[in-house]
C-alpha cells in the first residue's frame, strides 16, 4: 500500500538537499497544467464575449420591434 507519511519526507529530503532540482521539476510539472488553465480561460472569456454580444443584439432587435409597434398606434 501506499504510504505517504514515507512520500512526504522522501519529497521533504529531497526538496532540501536539491532545492533547485526540486523546484525545476516542480515547475516542468506543473506547465502543462498552468498552460491548460490559461487555454481554458482564454475560452471561456471568449465564449462570456459572444454571449454577451449576443445578448446586446436581441435587446436591440426587442427594442426595435417595440418602438415600431409604437409607431404604428399612433
Amino acid at each position: 500500500m501506499f504510504d505517504v507519511k514515507a512520500w512526504v519526507e522522501y519529497v521533504v529530503e529531497w526538496a532540501t538537499k536539491d532545492p533547485y532540482g526540486f523546484l525545476t521539476t516542480l515547475i516542468l510539472a506543473l506547465t502543462p497544467l498552468f498552460l491548460a488553465s490559461a487555454v481554458l480561460s482564454w475560452k471561456l472569456a471568449k465564449m462570456i464575449e459572444a454571449r454577451e454580444k449576443e445578448q446586446k443584439k436581441k435587446q436591440k432587435h426587442q427594442e426595435s420591434i417595440a418602438k415600431t409597434k409604437r409607431l404604428k398606434r399612433e
